[in-house]
């Protein structure tokens, strides 16, 4: 997830936008990461890395407000567009998709269980069709019942680009949808009979192009969550999404501030996986990174919603102060902190300038950027993080003994490029972002050791890959070279991880992908291959293969494997870090 980033990306960034079709039948066992790494596990009393694998402060206790801020704006609150990992993880208060991941603490966040669906999807005709029963009594928030065409049509929709451009595409990409659809506003009248049927009001049955045995994990999506045909409002719906979930909303102010409060509508018997604890939920936009920061050290804020661990600022107060450390964790998590180097950015389509770039930064500077070792991360040399089965250990363009970087390399890539006193582009962040501004930062005084000059350009938080660094035409005008990145997997293993952001495929010229720089054929065939693979050991190796493979070409400067210190805000209950979402999980969470 750009969840994926944060995913989100989560899910993502956090947060994560596919053509891949397989080329055979498929029975995947898509692999979960394995726990949390990070000192005392902690039961139900507070200390350092007490909720990394245990649930702190276990309580049944309803009422009260959480509080929460978010740095930038959200993507969008639409369940058919959104795709940063905490919003996919936040979703789920006002959302239901098909299946979602358990609200469990640590590795048992990884297992996909039911949620809009009595059970898991069941596969037929050798995987490449799919079926869910809806459980029985489900209502919006409006009383009206939830149907399977409600599901089916909230897939569709998913699928227009246009007018939901940050969401991703799995589903364009597998769905057996009929040549020249473009979804329900452009094309309402053409049959999508042949990639969706809803044979009743309950069972709605997906048809794929080709098998995929890991379809449960597309059915977590929130573009699975239903959205009714005769109130939906297009691009406009985010601005009051009829809610499904426990909480619906109140006031909703676009990119300023939201309130969520109880669905009277939603039915705990229909629903095993939600206590839905608290009353509310007041949510802020657009609050600085460094307040947000004193705020929950404080106590005004229960929750940052990013998810990605304090600013640099609040570093040493945190860790230096044993009352603050105490309500403070430090999971590893499946994310990679990375830079996209565009190779339509000329000089930058000359593969012995990207190397120049590769050899020339400081990667111990790229770390501090991010906190250090400690809550940054470690350096990273590949793609792929350790937590992700199949990551292979290499290093393509070493940094040196002291990890700064190999002028003599980075001068003769320069040489070989044409370029030997350098030359000048620029680097994109998101401006409400501390850590990237800083990794800009530290890339532009390490790359002007050996003469590559960058001027830094910022960009909001929420139109980041649908308007700039993910919109090619945009990228290209404006000479963003360099676009600073992160990603964490739509799911944890290899496809979830690398698909979206290394298939040329997802790149579309109307902006929203997560992918900016990865345009190598020999790669898509490569991940075509891997999904096909049946052997879970060769599948995973074939991964490891393609991280590799992207790396020779230099479009992506690795930064940092993730790590990130969180603050629980004063005054939760029931708060545990999710592996699934690598942050705190806010379904579960209560307020004392």
């Amino acid at each position: 997830m750009s969840w994926k980033e944060g995913c989100n990306s989560t899910m993502n960034s956090k947060r994560l936008v596919t053509a891949v079709a397989a080329g055979a039948a498929v029975a995947m066992a898509l692999s979960a990461c394995g726990g949390s790494t990070g000192g005392n596990s902690g039961s139900g009393e507070s200390g350092f890395n007490a909720a990394l694998d245990k649930t702190l402060n276990p309580s049944e206790k309803k009422g009260g407000v959480i509080k929460i801020a978010n740095a930038g704006t959200w993507d969008s609150l639409d369940p058919g567009e959104t795709y940063y990992g905490y919003s996919w993880n936040f979703l789920r208060l006002y959302g239901r998709s098909l299946v979602m991941f358990k609200p469990a603490p640590g590795g048992a966040s990884n297992e996909l269980v039911p949620d809009l669906a009595e059970k898991l999807g069941e596969p037929s005709d050798g995987g490449k069709t799919w079926t869910y029963k809806l459980r029985t009594g489900i209502k919006y928030e409006d009383g009206t019942p939830v149907t399977a065409k409600d599901v089916a049509y909230a897939v569709l929709r998913s699928t227009d680009k246009e007018t939901f451009p940050n969401g991703p595409a799995y589903f364009e990409g597998f769905l057996n949808l009929p040549e020249g659809y473009k979804g329900p506003y452009k094309t309402p009248d053409m049959d999508t009979s042949s990639a969706i049927t809803t044979p009743d009001d309950q069972t709605v049955v997906f048809h794929l192009k080709e098998a995929f045995g890991g379809f449960d994990y597309m059915a977590q999506l929130p573009q699975t969550a239903p959205v009714p045909k005769a109130k939906d409002t297009g691009a406009k719906y985010k601005e009051h999404v009829l809610s499904t979930g426990p909480y619906k909303f109140d006031k909703n102010e676009i990119d300023k501030k939201f309130n969520l409060v109880r669905n009277d509508q939603w039915d705990q018997a229909t629903d095993p996986n939600r206590k839905a604890l608290p009353d509310g939920y007041e949510v802020e936009m657009n609050v600085n990174a460094d307040d947000i920061d004193n705020r929950l050290i404080n106590g005004d804020l229960h929750i940052d919603i990013a998810g990605t661990g304090v600013q640099p600022a609040s570093l040493s107060r945190v860790l230096g102060d044993p009352s603050l450390k105490a309500n403070a964790d430090n999971p590893t998590i499946a994310r990679l902190w990375y830079t996209s180097i565009n190779p339509t950015v000329a000089p930058l389509d000359n593969i012995d300038c990207r190397k120049a770039i590769e050899y020339a930064t400081d990667k111990t500077s790229y770390q501090t950027a991010y906190g250090g070792p400690f809550s940054g991360g470690d350096i990273a040399t590949t793609i792929m993080p350790p937590l992700i089965p199949g990551q292979e250990k290499f290093d393509l363009y070493p940094a040196g003994a002291d990890g700064k970087g190999d002028m003599n390399k980075a001068k003769e890539a320069l040489t070989a490029c044409g370029q030997p006193n350098g030359f000048e582009t620029n680097i994109a962040y998101r401006a409400e972002r501390p850590k990237e501004k800083a990794t800009a930062e530290s890339l532009q005084q390490s790359l002007a050791r050996v003469g590559i000059k960058l001027t830094l350009r910022a960009f909001p938080q929420g139109d980041y890959f649908s308007q700039f660094a993910g919109n090619p035409p945009f990228v290209k005008a404006n000479n963003l070279g360099l676009v600073v990145n992160g990603w964490g997997a739509d799911w944890n293993d290899g496809f979830g991880f690398l698909s979206q952001i290394v298939d040329s495929r997802v790149i579309r010229e109307t902006g929203g992908s997560s992918n900016t720089s990865v345009r190598i054929p020999e790669v898509d065939t490569m991940l075509d291959a891997a999904i096909a693979e049946t052997d879970a050991t060769k599948r995973e190796a074939m991964w490891g293969d393609i991280d590799k493979r992207v790396m020779e070409e230099a479009v992506i400067l690795p930064g940092v494997y993730a790590k990130s210190l969180l603050i629980r805000g004063k005054g939760l209950t029931n708060v545990f870090v999710s592996e699934a979402y690598g942050m705190y999980d806010y379904l579960a969470l209560g307020a004392s």
